[in-house]
């Protein structure tokens, strides 16, 4: 069991990282027909009827709904998966190894919304996107760390990747109590029983994963229906997959999510048109907030709570020298993905807004990126000449 869940995140950490890398590319590509004479055609595409009404707060369906609302409850089935393995068997299977991580992602969570509500404080109504820098894209991050190679040591890869479990743990919690306005009581009930019915498929028929996929998919229909945002519905039929199928099912799920499902969703999410911005646009509350929550708020609050745990004797400083440490830190700022999410759920119906978050994750995303990537890539040059 132990190896199993060596080899879990290993091949974990590799999807992630060469999956970060095609994420990147997909959301420069986005940029690129966002400002290119395709851009009409781009936004046209990703706002399409392509569906029924299946829940009436929503409309018909689109392709970006189909990839926000439906394709993502896929990728958070596997973040369900992942986080339940790690606390059954995997690097959080004790509160000696939970400890750090949890310090750590709560501090990284913590302060970059202190600060992002600290400089939105005057704005009226901004104060709801709170959480927009509070999330860790382990995707790109991993990327990032997949090009500095050996440059970046396997204690920090671990760590962060520990780090954006008890995050992405974080941002479901926040998602799920946040950013759910009005409830249709009966679907939420339907739902709830759809969910006891997996766990007690998951004690009568333990090994079986047809009879767990086709209630999912029921539950998800039914969360999306309810109001309660869909991806809910893959961290709760996560929770109800038993320990035989969870595995094939990982297996079966990771390069789909990884090469297809989250570059698709930076492809769709990505895309912003400069035509009229200026480099001005950065100091304007909303996009300032979020870059100063995602670049200094996570940097400041996972260093100094490693460091203050490791000094106060609370765990173990891990396999890496302080440097490392903090340019690890500096690349938990990139927080694209669930960052763009968690804005979309934020300020639905602001296309202003949403242009406007989108350039503040963008920029704080790239700069902690390039600020990580600078630090650990110096470190590494450093230890070599000693």
């Amino acid at each position: 069991m132990i190896r199993r869940g060596r080899h879990t995140i290993a091949d974990f950490i590799a999807s992630e990282a060469a999956g970060g890398i095609v994420l990147m590319a997909a959301s420069a590509l986005a940029l690129i027909l966002a400002n290119s004479p395709l851009a009409e055609t781009y936004f046209h595409a990703l706002h399409a009827v392509t569906g029924p009404v299946i829940a009436p707060a929503h409309g018909a369906m689109t392709t970006h709904l189909w990839i926000n609302d439906a394709l993502m409850a896929v990728f958070f089935l596997l973040v369900g998966l992942e986080i339940k393995g790690e606390f059954t068997h995997g690097r959080l299977a004790s509160w000696e190894q939970r400890r750090l991580p949890i310090v750590a992602a709560a501090a990284g969570m913590l302060v970059p919304a202190f600060i992002y509500l600290a400089i939105t404080a005057s704005s009226p109504g901004l104060g709801k996107g709170w959480a927009i820098p509070a999330a860790t894209d382990i995707a790109f991050a991993m990327g990032v760390l997949a090009i500095l190679g050996r440059y970046a040591p396997p204690s920090i890869k671990l760590l962060l990747v520990t780090i954006a479990i008890v995050d992405d743990m974080g941002a479901v919690a926040i998602i799920a109590i946040a950013y759910t306005a009005h409830l249709d009581a009966g679907a939420l009930a339907t739902a709830a029983v759809i969910l006891a019915l997996m766990f007690g498929v998951a004690r009568v028929r333990p090994a079986s994963l047809g009879p767990h996929l086709l209630l999912a998919a029921l539950l998800w229909y039914f969360v999306f229906r309810s109001g309660v945002h869909a991806t809910i519905a893959g961290v709760a039929a996560a929770m109800a997959i038993p320990e035989g199928p969870r595995h094939r099912l990982e297996r079966l799920l990771n390069p789909w999510v990884a090469f297809a499902i989250i570059p698709l969703f930076g492809f769709a999410n990505a895309g912003i048109s400069f035509a009229g911005v200026g480099p001005a646009i950065l100091l304007a509350p909303l996009p300032l907030a979020i870059l100063g929550g995602l670049f200094f708020g996570k940097q400041v609050g996972i260093f100094a709570s490693i460091w203050l745990a490791v000094r106060l004797r609370l765990a173990p400083r891990p396999e890496a020298s302080w440097m490392q440490l903090y340019g690890m830190s500096l690349l938990a700022g990139i927080g694209f993905t669930m960052s763009l999410f968690i804005g979309g759920l934020a300020f639905p119906g602001r296309p202003d807004l949403a242009d406007q978050v989108k350039i503040g994750v963008l920029a704080g995303s790239l700069l902690s990126a390039l600020a990580g990537y600078a630090v650990l890539r110096v470190t590494a040059g450093h230890a070599r000449k000693r």
